[in-house]
């Protein structure tokens, strides 16, 4: 599909979601929230991993920052600023640690991805504890519906950032960094500026989304929301969909929404081992993601 093609489908499904509520249930509402929500982290991710190469374990760490933020100002702050709010915090503080987490490649940059994630949920545990709070509770949160549309803007805008930060000079020079570092950095890429800033952009989204799904669930618990399962399902939809294209999220996403909510209803218990095979088998067989193989079944067919 040309890209005109492309613009046209996305506008066509962006009015169709701006126009679901009026059109479905509570419940499909619920869903179709939750989906953005993915897109929108999914999109965030590939902004930093998937176009370094640099796969992060810990983007749940933004998410949490996030719902932290919102959870602490919450009524002291008016939301239109506490969601903002959470997502400059999210990028400041990959700001401040992305100069030495960046030092480190491959493996251990996974690991300390999700060791700095880690680290950070206990000592939130530990600041709740001095506070005397074991959990709390947000009454007076907006509806789904709001919450729903201010993450359908979040899943947009992510979608057209990861778009238009690919096709930009500053996307081809992450690129030429995750071909290979040592030359990129040789004709004169800035590599730590660029990384840094990778980083730091793919924290915000997260972070108003995190705010965002506070607001949803109207209860904080530092341990649901600070989940490295978070982190792992959006590796999942990145590498399932196709990890370096904006394209990628909206199918891996949408994939998975959609068999996690046939599995949970019909047998929950069987959701991470199949979501396990199935990653196992794209890894394995199409190793470009959902995208990858269309746009070689494509190229072959011309």
């Amino acid at each position: 599909m040309s890209g005109r093609g492309l613009g046209i489908s996305f506008a066509a499904l962006v009015l169709l979601a701006v126009a679901l509520p009026g059109l479905v249930g509570a419940y499909t509402l619920t869903v179709a929230l939750t989906l953005c929500m993915w897109i929108a982290l999914t999109q965030s991710w590939v902004i930093l991993s998937g176009m370094t190469g640099y796969i992060s374990l810990g983007h749940v760490v933004f998410y949490g920052l996030g719902a932290y933020t919102t959870v602490v100002t919450w009524q002291a702050i008016p939301l239109l600023v506490a969601i903002p709010l959470a997502g400059i915090l999210a990028g400041l503080f990959a700001f401040i640690i992305g100069t030495p987490v960046l030092r480190v490649r491959g493996p251990y940059f996974v690991i300390l991805t999700f060791g700095i994630a880690e680290l950070v949920k206990f000592i939130v545990v530990n600041v709740e504890v001095g506070l005397g709070k074991a959990s709390r509770l947000l009454f007076g949160a907006p509806s789904t519906e709001e919450i729903y549309y201010a993450m359908l803007f979040l899943a947009v805008a992510a979608t057209l950032l990861a778009w238009a930060l690919r096709r930009s000079r500053f996307g081809q020079g992450l690129l030429a960094i995750r071909e290979d570092e040592v030359a990129a950095e040789t004709i004169g890429i800035p590599v730590a500026r660029y990384k840094t800033a990778a980083y730091t952009i793919s924290a915000i989204i997260p972070g108003m989304v995190g705010a965002l799904m506070a607001l949803r669930s109207t209860y904080f618990e530092t341990l649901q929301v600070f989940n490295p399962l978070l982190s792992f399902t959006i590796v999942s939809m990145a590498i399932i969909g196709g990890s370096d294209d904006a394209r990628g999220p909206l199918l891996g996403a949408g994939l998975l929404v959609i068999l996690s909510e046939l599995l949970w209803a019909n047998a929950p218990q069987l959701y991470l081992i199949i979501l396990g095979i199935l990653l196992i088998g794209f890894v394995l067989t199409v190793p470009y993601g959902i995208v990858g193989y269309l746009s070689e079944r494509r190229s072959k067919v011309s």
